[in-house]
């Protein structure tokens, strides 16, 4: 694991985990934001993420709501792209795409606004999981018409089974949980 994410990894390897119906689910600032989400982890969240997607050709960043709309915003600072987030709120302007998200411990309605027909967009989300919500986003942003560029997620559970996805996912550190800790893996190179 490069030195850079190591405070993520750090602060990830020392999150409590509850249970929300079944699903060990671990509470970071990542992916709660909480505790608070501290500066050093948002950077070296937009580093590693600039570092291992290619953003040269984006025109924008979509962020599904909430846990993803910091990390794009530190990406978005870092970079000079702007973002757009696909929100749980309806807001009916006629370019709206509606569509339906499910992850392992809930569902609710996605909209996305802001995207255009080629539009060449980055998908950045907080962590995949069931893969619910990429499934979802990736809809939204192939009925808009754009042209869906890199997906990358901060964290990818490696311990919940994910149905084969629509597009490839790249992410910065594998998390799993084990006897109610987080245990934090570097994704392999391939």
């Amino acid at each position: 694991m490069g030195d850079a994410l190591e405070p993520l990894a750090e602060s990830l390897r020392a999150a409590p985990v509850v249970d929300r119906d079944g699903y060990e689910y671990f509470v970071h600032g990542v992916t709660d934001g909480v505790p608070t989400v501290e500066p050093e982890v948002l950077e070296a969240v937009a580093a590693g993420i600039r570092e291992a997607v290619d953003l040269t050709d984006a025109d924008a960043i979509v962020a599904p709501e909430a846990m993803a709309i910091h990390h794009a915003t530190a990406l978005s600072l870092s970079t000079g792209i702007p973002f757009v987030v696909a929100r749980k709120r309806r807001y009916g302007f006629p370019e709206e795409v509606t569509v339906h998200q499910e992850t392992s411990y809930g569902e609710s309605e996605l909209h996305l606004n802001g995207v255009e027909a080629g539009d060449r967009v980055v998908l950045v989300d907080d962590v995949l999981s069931s893969g619910g919500t990429i499934r979802a986003v990736v809809a939204a942003i192939e009925a808009a018409d754009a042209e869906l560029l890199e997906v990358v997620t901060v964290l990818r559970r490696t311990d919940v089974d994910v149905d084969e996805l629509p597009v490839e996912v790249t992410s910065l550190l594998e998390v799993s949980v084990e006897d109610g800790a987080v245990v934090v893996d570097r994704p392999e190179e391939g």
